[in-house]
């Protein structure tokens, strides 16, 4: 049994970015993944390094729409009966992160985290060769109502006041920036600072061949326990093997708890099930990403194609996928954007890994110090991915942090 310096279980964005931050320490790296690069989320997101989101899903904001959204199932927030009472003890959890005191303290914390990963994006672009893939197109959210609009005005003061900006604008100043929008929606916020990659799945395989370059080493296996021995922790796949690590680092997305569990960890991640639909280039001339907020989805330009997705399933990891979803959203798209064709498209279902107050879980295993979780980051894996693994990077070699870690203690619940 070969034992390695540092084992990384997750080939997604968030695993791959912590790898190569860490082979750049000098560290023998290893990512184990039980399908391979860019399988899940990483693959089908929007592709949105979102950095003006620095408020909580979880806020009261979410509360006083909620109940409207879960009487729609094809809505932007919906809980199938058949895993309602499963998700029960999470919900309840969600409903108390969204109290005020907690909400400023979530945002406090994930600011912090955005302003680290913003600033550490475009050095670890340049380092991986894939700076070419980013784009600064901006970010258009759109509104059907002067209420609609008012409503989102605390969001945005909060914003101001980190220095994020952004232009209110009136129909015909979003027509300047967005021909093709429905009469419907007559006023917007505009944010030039919006970044996004050229296509996430190009963009997360992009990283793991620059890790294969550097001699890093990827596997193909399920790990199915983690256990701490003298000097490190042992592995256990469904593959029968045997591996061993100085350190491990869990980024495996949605299937984290699940390890996390046999080191003694209940740690409540859920899963937010995601859709989308990918149409060809040509489908739209669009020129920004699209938040359609009052829908719960985005329009998003790749350069694969235009991909038109969102919303949140409280589904769990085992139901089917109800791809209604990804038909209901397109269906709205199609009449909000004059124009579109929505003949060709490609659907897909991804699990987004979320926890109740919607910051990740970011360090060290109770039981054992050698073990670093790096998941639950919900809408924003790609997002704080080199964020994450600047802090990772930090954890494995002993340096101090940039950051307070404490809000993202994987032992805060």
């Amino acid at each position: 049994m070969t034992r390695q310096d540092v084992i990384v279980i997750g080939a997604g964005v968030v695993g791959l970015s912590a790898a190569i931050a860490a082979q750049s320490r000098g560290l023998a790296v290893v990512v184990v993944d039980r399908e391979g690069p860019a399988a899940g989320a990483s693959a089908g997101n929007a592709g949105a390094f979102a950095f003006t989101d620095i408020l909580p899903l979880a806020s009261p904001g979410i509360l006083k729409k909620a109940p409207k959204w879960l009487l729609d199932p094809l809505g932007p927030l919906s809980v199938p009966p058949a895993y309602a009472l499963q998700i029960a003890p999470w919900m309840f959890r969600f409903w108390r992160a969204c109290q005020p005191s907690r909400v400023a303290h979530s945002t406090a914390a994930q600011t912090s985290l955005m302003d680290l990963s913003k600033a550490e994006l475009e050095p670890f672009l340049a380092a991986t060769e894939t700076l070419s893939m980013l784009r600064k197109e901006g970010n258009l959210q759109v509104y059907e109502s002067e209420a609609e609009f008012r409503a989102s005005l605390p969001g945005w003061d909060v914003r101001r006041n980190h220095g994020i900006e952004f232009q209110h604008l009136k129909a015909g100043e979003m027509a300047a920036i967005q021909p093709g929008l429905a009469s419907r929606f007559v006023l917007g916020t505009f944010t030039p600072g919006w970044y996004s990659i050229a296509d996430p799945k190009l963009y997360t395989l992009a990283l793991a061949e620059h890790f294969r370059s550097r001699g890093g080493v990827i596997e193909r296996a399920e790990i199915s326990a983690l256990r701490a021995v003298s000097g490190g922790v042992e592995m256990m796949a469904t593959d029968g093997k045997l591996r061993q690590a100085g350190k491990i680092v869990l980024a495996a997305g949605a299937f984290s708890h699940r390890i996390a569990r046999t080191l003694g960890e209940r740690i409540p991640l859920e899963t937010e099930r995601g859709y989308n639909t990918t149409l060809p280039a040509d489908a739209f001339d669009l020129r920004t990403q699209i938040t359609f907020g009052g829908h719960g989805f985005v329009v998003s330009k790749l350069s694969t194609g235009i991909r038109v997705g969102g919303a949140v399933e409280l589904g769990g990891l085992a139901l089917p996928p109800n791809f209604r979803r990804s038909e209901a959203m397109l269906q709205k798209a199609r009449a909000f954007l004059t124009g579109l064709k929505p003949d060709g498209g490609k659907q897909w279902m991804g699990f987004r890994p979320s926890l109740p107050d919607s910051l990740p879980a970011i360090g060290r295993a109770r039981t054992t110090p050698d073990v670093i979780y790096a998941f639950g980051h919900g809408h924003l894996g790609l997002t704080q991915s080199a964020g994450t693994a600047r802090l990772v990077a930090d954890l494995l070699t002993g340096r101090m942090p940039p950051i307070d870690l404490s809000p993202f203690s994987p032992q805060r619940f």
